[in-house]
């Protein structure tokens, strides 16, 4: 069994993802594979769910409410809807409208997979004197084994600033250290003796790539030289771009480097030079009689050779995640771009946000693709075969 038949036989490291109260989101249960294609309409909530999975990755890193307040504070992005819509309001028979709340009000984001999985709630913070009373509070936190969470799969569960984690012989024990209210647990609690899986789901969350908008303009740092040094994770901004696309050709896989290249640009080549200043990237193309540097490149060219040193990365994350890869680029790319997207799925399971109906049907074609399309309905970002919500069973930890 070969490598790409192994990963179609294996389960992904997230099984099902679960967002509620977000934005757009009021709730919604995804079933993922190692291939997954978010698509549908601008406004339809496919930013919503990228920055959702963010946040996810920023709460293991000790990010979480500084990321929040980025984005407006916890007030912004709550689910500003009524907490339940009804069939009458579906129908249009009602008017839209807020009802007695039963539930605390609440953001909720979590997921199941192999070999853990993760279910984080934040709330409103007890009225205080504070200056910070607009950070939420965490106030349910679980880590557990497999995908079911039951007493038995439960390793670490946390309220507000009360953890406890289960020793080797299955025993819970009371941390005896001050959890602050406004953190995950993943960033502020690490033992490898009493709580071996927090330090292991942390360093996983950690290691999610997000690549959003990368700069293609004049002053972009991909333009510049980089420092000479081996980068097997390609920073953000592509700021080390030449020194990633060389670490990929002495310890990656060149021959996928070469294909690629060719694939997008025929008869191309990209090869680094060593300068005073640092490396520099160069492109070889047939009919030019001198190399082109990367300050000369097209957006569209220069956004490609980002995208090539991001999903060939000699160090494949558990889960990259690529929101609107498609943008600068002219339509001829595409194909070339499914066809990388697709090898990086191989290693890594990846998740991609697109609007690009060429790009969507290309990663479509995929036996492994699982297609997820969102729309509107009044208001609330919900999948197009809403039916599918049955099929992914989820229930939220109480507080």
């Amino acid at each position: 069994m070969n490598e790409k038949q192994w990963i179609r036989k294996t389960k992904p490291m997230i099984d099902r993802l679960a967002i509620s109260g977000y934005r757009s989101i009021r709730s919604i249960i995804l079933q993922l594979g190692w291939l997954n294609v978010i698509t549908g309409a601008n406004g339809s909530g496919k930013s919503n769910l990228y920055r959702a999975l963010r946040l996810l990755a920023d709460a293991a890193d000790g990010r979480l409410v500084h990321s929040l307040a980025q984005e407006g504070g916890f007030d912004s992005v709550r689910w500003a809807g009524p907490e339940t819509i009804t069939r009458e309001m579906i129908r249009g028979e009602v008017p839209i409208q807020g009802t007695v709340r039963k539930k605390p009000v609440s953001l909720r984001m979590g997921f199941t997979g192999d070999p853990f999985s993760y279910s984080l709630e934040l709330g409103l913070p007890q009225p205080s004197q504070s200056m910070f009373d607009g950070d939420p509070e965490v106030k349910r936190e679980c880590l557990w084994r497999g995908t079911a969470m039951d007493a038995k799969s439960l390793c670490a569960d946390r309220r507000q600033s009360s953890l406890r984690c289960r020793s080797e012989k299955g025993k819970w024990q009371d941390v005896d250290f001050p959890i602050t209210t406004y953190a995950s647990m993943l960033s502020e609690y690490a033992d490898p003796f009493a709580a071996p899986e927090l330090i292991v789901i942390r360093d996983i969350l950690r290691s999610w790539r997000f690549y959003d908008t990368f700069r293609t303009d004049a002053d972009a740092p991909a333009r510049r030289t980089s420092a000479g040094t081996r980068t097997p994770v390609m920073s953000g901004d592509g700021s080390d771009l030449a020194a990633a696309i060389q670490t990929i050709r002495e310890v990656g896989d060149r021959e996928a480097l070469d294909r690629a290249i060719h694939d997008a640009f025929p008869g191309a080549r990209v090869h680094v030079q060593t300068t005073d200043s640092g490396m520099q990237l160069k492109l070889t193309q047939p009919g030019m009689l001198r190399d082109l540097t990367a300050a000369e490149l097209s957006d569209g060219t220069l956004r490609f050779l980002l995208l090539v040193a991001a999903l060939l990365t000699p160090r494949p994350p558990e889960l990259m995640v690529l929101n609107e890869p498609e943008n600068s680029l002219h339509p001829d790319l595409v194909p070339a771009l499914a066809r990388l997207i697709t090898l990086a799925a191989e290693r890594s399971q990846v998740i991609v946000v697109s609007h690009s109906q060429p790009l969507v049907e290309q990663l479509e074609s995929d036996e492994i693709c699982v297609p997820i399309r969102l729309e509107k309905r009044l208001g609330e970002t919900i999948m197009q075969d809403a039916n599918l919500l049955s099929q992914c069973g989820w229930n939220w930890p109480a507080r």
